[in-house]
This record gives structure tokens, C-alpha cells and sequence, in this order.
């Protein structure tokens, strides 16, 4: 294997995991907002509030285009549900343009 392709391979597996670590944002995020629509933690607690900063700044400019095409069903978001399989399918494409 040369040293170009190497670079690319690296690459694409560096790729791959900070799309693994963004699916975990994702579920944080969409985990936090439920919690926080049922009351379950408090709201006003200044960690929940970093927390639930921190994944909206990450995740809404990829979820809001998604919102626009994918209504709400019975009060349910599904656009981190689209989202993540998007990403999945990207991962998956990456690991099998990386084996050819």
C-alpha cells in the first residue's frame, strides 16, 4: 500500500469515528429532551443546561433542513431517527470504499 493510500485510509477511519461520536450526540440530545419533557431532570440545573446546549449547537444546523421534509407524527421528532441513518449509510459507504 503506498503512503497516499495510507493517508487515505486514515482518513477515512478518523471520518468514521467522529461520525460514530456524532450519532452519540444525537442520542444525547434527543435522550436529554425527552427527560426534560417529562420532568425527569431539572431543567434549571446548570449542567443539564450546558449539556442540552452543547448537542443543540452540534445537531440543529443538520436537523433543521431534515424538520422541513419530515413532519412531526403523533408529537415525535423523527428527524435525529433520519439523521442517524443517514450517517450510518455514510459510515457504511466509507467502510466499503475503504476495503476496495
Amino acid at each position: 500500500m503506498s503512503v497516499m493510500m495510507s493517508f487515505f485510509a486514515a482518513l477515512i477511519e478518523v471520518v468514521r469515528l467522529v461520525l460514530g461520536l456524532y450519532i452519540w450526540v444525537l442520542i444525547i440530545g434527543a435522550g436529554l429532551s425527552w427527560l426534560l419533557a417529562f420532568d425527569i431532570v431539572n431543567g434549571r440545573s446548570r449542567f443539564v443546561q450546558s449539556v442540552g446546549d452543547i448537542c443543540s449547537r452540534l445537531t440543529e444546523p443538520l436537523l433543521r433542513p431534515i424538520r422541513r421534509f419530515v413532519p412531526l407524527i403523533g408529537g415525535l421528532d423523527l428527524s435525529p431517527v433520519v439523521l442517524i441513518f443517514a450517517i450510518m449509510f455514510l459510515q457504511s459507504f466509507l467502510t466499503h470504499l475503504l476495503a476496495a
